[in-house]
């Protein structure tokens, strides 16, 4: 399974993210902000506290996470997903 190596939080519900096989790219989470678990992401503020947990899974502190290998496969399939160059 790759793993995030980079994740960063972008207005208003974006979240950038660098796997290690060097797929890459931005994500619009806005529409998948649903249920209760999900409600407190849609304050701004909030939703720029992600954070990668000790199992390198995105995470805020309310507990709502979200799976590495889903914003893979959506970036990876995405006709704007980058490859960082191979060293």
């Amino acid at each position: 399974m790759e793993r995030i190596i980079h994740l960063e939080a972008r207005p208003p519900y974006r979240l950038y993210v660098e796997f290690d096989d060097g797929v890459r790219g931005e994500l619009d989470m806005a529409g998948r902000l649903n249920g209760p678990v999900f409600e407190p992401l849609r304050d701004p503020a909030f939703f720029a506290r992600v954070q990668l947990d000790e199992y390198g899974v995105p995470s805020w502190p309310n507990g709502a996470d979200i799976a590495p290998d889903a914003l893979h496969d959506r970036l990876a399939g995405a006709a704007g997903a980058r490859r960082a160059p191979e060293r």
